[in-house]
Order: C-alpha cells, then sequence, then structure tokens
C-alpha cells in the first residue's frame, strides 16, 4: 500500500505491551491441552490489542488443534448471544472470533469478523481473515456469491486489487452471466497493472503497522507514483494493442486488441471492437465472437441506464425524464432478451442464460412466460434461491397465489441464512402470498420476522399494523 488507507486504527504501543501478557499465558496454557483457557486469554488480549495478527494466527491455531481432540462448538443460546449485534464493531468483531474459536469452519462467523474488522479500523486483521473466509467459501460444497463480493468490497476499499481481483473472480464464477460483475474484474484487473511495483504488500509480516513506521518512505512513493494515470496507461494499452495486431493480425492479438479498446468505455471505440468481432465471426463462424458483441452493446445499454438514474437522482430531472427512462428500460429489456434468447439456443445447458431471459420477460411483466424458465433455472444449485424467489412472485402475479406460496415455502425451507437480501425478498413475498390467501396469521409472522431484522424493510411497517387491524376487525 502506498498509504495507510482511511479509518485505519492504530493501536499504541503501550498497549500492544499489554495484550503480550494474555497471549503469552494463553500460549502457555494451550501448550498444556487447556484450550478452553487459552482461548479466553487470547480473547482478552485481543480486547486491548484487537489488531494483533500474530495474536489471531495463534488463537486459529489453538482451535484448530481442539476441534482436532474432539472439542465441541457453542450452544445455540450462547451464540445467539454473540451474534446479536451491538454499537462496538471491537465487541461485535471479538463475538464473532469466539464462535469462530469453537467452530473454525463457520464461515458466518468468518464474515462478521472481517466486516466488524473492517468498520473498526483493524486492517492487519482484515488481511489475515480475508484469505481463510475466501479459501473456506471456495471449497464449500455451495459457494456464498454474497460473501465473494463483501470480500471484494472490503478489499477495493483497502485498495488491496490482487485480492479484490481474485474476489472478483470468484464470485464470477458462482454468476458467469453477471455483465457488471465482469465489468468490474476488468476494472480491478487494470488496477493491479497500473500500480504494480508501487505498493508495500499489506498482508507480509509488520503488516499496516510497518507501513505506519515507515510513513515517511510510503509518501515519498506516492509522489513517485502520481505521473502513472488511468488514461495514459489505457491509451498506451491501446497503442501497442493496435500495433501488436497490425504487425501479426491473428486471432490472439484481435482478443487482445478487443480487450484493449473496451477498456477505454469510450463509444468509439467499443463499436470498432464490435465492428472487428463481427468481422472474425462472419470469417470463422464461431458463436463467441457474435456473443461478445451482444456482451458489449449490453455493457453500453447499462451504462447509458446509469447514467440517466443518477439524473434522475440528483432531482433536476424533469417529469419527461422519468417517462423517458421508464421507456428505455423497457427496450433495453427487450434487446436483452434477444440477445439472452440467441445465446440460450447456441449453449442450451447454460442455465444462467434462462435465467437472464427470464429476468427480462419479468422486467417486460411478462411473467406467464417467464415462469418455465425461472423453473428450468431453478433446477441449477448456483440459481435456484434467485430463480425461485422470482418464481414465486410470476405465479403471484399471474394470479396462481396457492403456487406462489409453495414455491416461496420451499425455497425458505432450504436457505440457511439469515437477513441477507434474499431472505428478506423470500420471506417477504411469501408474507405477500399468504396475504392474499387472508392467512393473516402466517403473514403477520413473517413480516414480524423480517422487521425484527430490518425494521425499514419496503412496507414491512405499514403491512404489520394494517394487517393487524384487519385481525382485529374479523
Amino acid at each position: 500500500m502506498a498509504e495507510i488507507p482511511k479509518g485505519y486504527q492504530a493501536i499504541p504501543e503501550v498497549d500492544q505491551k499489554k495484550a503480550q501478557a494474555f497471549f503469552k499465558q494463553g500460549k502457555t496454557v494451550a501448550d498444556a491441552g487447556q484450550y478452553d483457557y487459552a482461548i479466553e486469554m487470547y480473547l482478552q488480549g485481543l480486547a486491548i490489542d484487537p489488531d494483533a495478527r500474530a495474536a489471531h494466527e495463534g488463537l486459529r491455531e489453538i482451535s484448530l488443534k481442539r476441534k482436532a481432540t474432539g472439542g465441541k462448538s457453542l450452544g445455540m443460546m450462547e451464540c445467539m448471544k454473540l451474534n446479536r449485534p451491538t454499537r462496538d464493531d471491537k465487541a461485535n468483531m471479538l463475538n464473532a472470533e469466539k464462535i469462530m474459536a469453537y467452530d473454525p469452519g463457520n464461515t458466518d462467523a468468518m464474515q462478521k469478523m472481517l466486516q466488524n474488522a473492517h468498520k473498526g479500523g483493524y486492517y492487519d486483521t482484515v488481511l489475515w481473515i480475508g484469505p481463510i473466509l475466501q479459501r473456506a467459501n471456495y471449497e464449500s460444497k455451495k459457494p456464498d456469491y454474497h460473501k465473494f463480493v463483501v470480500l471484494k468490497d472490503i478489499y477495493k476499499s483497502l485498495e488491496c486489487w490482487d485480492e479484490a481481483v481474485e474476489a472478483c473472480k470468484h464470485a464470477a464464477q458462482v454468476r458467469e452471466n453477471d455483465m457488471e460483475l465482469q465489468a468490474e474484474y476488468t476494472k480491478l484487473a487494470a488496477m493491479v497493472t497500473m500500480t504494480k511495483g508501487r505498493y508495500v504488500e499489506a498482508g507480509t509480516e509488520g503488516g499496516f503497522r510497518k507501513m505506519l513506521n515507515n510513513a515517511d518512505a510510503q509518501d515519498k512513493q506516492i509522489e513517485q507514483g502520481r505521473d502513472i494515470q488511468s488514461n495514459d496507461f489505457l491509451s498506451r494499452q491501446l497503442q501497442d494493442a493496435e500495433e501488436q495486431f497490425k504487425a501479426d493480425p491473428v486471432e490472439g492479438k484481435m482478443v487482445k486488441l478487443v480487450d484493449a479498446l473496451e477498456h477505454t468505455e469510450s463509444l468509439e471505440n467499443e463499436n470498432r471492437a464490435c465492428d472487428l468481432l463481427q468481422e472474425w465471426f462472419e470469417k470463422t463462424r464461431q458463436f463467441r465472437f457474435r456473443q461478445r458483441v451482444g456482451r458489449i452493446h449490453i455493457k453500453q445499454l447499462e451504462r447509458q441506464s446509469r447514467a440517466m438514474r443518477l439524473e434522475l437522482k440528483s432531482g433536476k430531472a424533469d417529469a419527461r425524464l422519468a417517462h423517458d427512462y421508464e421507456q428505455f428500460r423497457l427496450e433495453q429489456a427487450e434487446f436483452e432478451l434477444k440477445e439472452y434468447s440467441l445465446w440460450s439456443e447456441q449453449y442450451p445447458t447454460d442455465m444462467g442464460f434462462r435465467y437472464e431471459m427470464a429476468r427480462r420477460l419479468f422486467a417486460l411483466k411478462r411473467f406467464d412466460e417467464a415462469i418455465q424458465y425461472f423453473q428450468q433455472a431453478a433446477n441449477d444449485p448456483k440459481l435456484k434461491n434467485e430463480a425461485g424467489i422470482l418464481l414465486g412472485r410470476c405465479f403471484l402475479e399471474s394470479g396462481f397465489v396457492d403456487e406462489a406460496a409453495e414455491v416461496l415455502q420451499g425455497v425458505i425451507s432450504e436457505y440457511q441464512l439469515r437477513g441477507d437480501k434474499n431472505w428478506l425478498e423470500m420471506y417477504y413475498w411469501r408474507a405477500r402470498a399468504l396475504e392474499q390467501k387472508k392467512e393473516f396469521d402466517g403473514a403477520m409472522k413473517l413480516l414480524s420476522q423480517i422487521a425484527q431484522v430490518n425494521f425499514n424493510y419496503l412496507d414491512v411497517q405499514s403491512r404489520i399494523k394494517r394487517l393487524r387491524e384487519e385481525k382485529a376487525k374479523m
């Protein structure tokens, strides 16, 4: 890192020394096989010096040894107590670490530790737990897309571009057809190239603490690197690719030139990239070239949509722009539907394309048509939850209320995380289905559970009040 990221919480040296007494005692009792006592010693020390990377490593080693000797996880009630969030980021982090100390494979605890360490400014801890979470999530039977995204976003905020690229890559492997994610991967990869050689590895021994002690040297590195600008880099990259393709117009050089043209995000350059790809498609009849033309056009439309949304949010837009935006979104959905339909014809076993087709049909309010594609996509483990939620909503919009309620209950019964975006959606829409069925008790129970997790979610508050009033009249 060229500089200490904003928000970094430096621990005074006096506290670091105080904490060492606890860590030393923890190691001593751990060597004697007193693992539970050792865990408490380490946690007490970490309460004083929460960013002591070596201590986190030592505690994890103890937890793994304890697990190997038959040590059990904490009880459900104790875990519930520790999972209850507070306003203290350090306490939240250490509560998650305690759960992890007794259950070292718990990826939910890893995620909470990561997020609260980041909020608290304990960045060496972030860079320690991050790879552990990423590896555990990647090696699980059902990798969690959202955990990779959390890792990506945190690494980005710390300007750890290599790590952000890796997390983004894993997220893209889970959702192969996410165009925005693919575009972000490209940008992150460019950041890795631009910053190569200019940054100290914060994950190495000493981490941010060592960087803090060498602040003057780091500031000098910043000044030396300021002449490297994004636009200059992209221009040089494009020029090099142009020269190489001109000298040797083979497929590999063509693809490199297309990459360089696309990275500029210039409409003129992107259109030229499309012309090159179309030319190679007509020459080789390899559909991947035609598919990439479609991907570029989809990205262009999304960029235009994003610009219109920002203008609408600025408060300076008039009613006409709002109308134009709605019309644009319909035309965008129609275009993308045609593209994904074409891709699905070429790759009929890829359920991701069926899912994207269904999403566009949903946006166009063609719910009956969307149902069959959501049903097919729901057979893919990677798409099961998102497809199941939208399938339930399609049934609801089409008037098949019983089917909607049953589909959403099926998704809920298999979902293990609590409180994330998917969980909120599946609970909310099942509540809406039960409400239409006049099953007010069931609907209120689901809405109440949502309110306990996210009190401001959509119109949950007003719906609970109205349903309670309806019940009182019965």
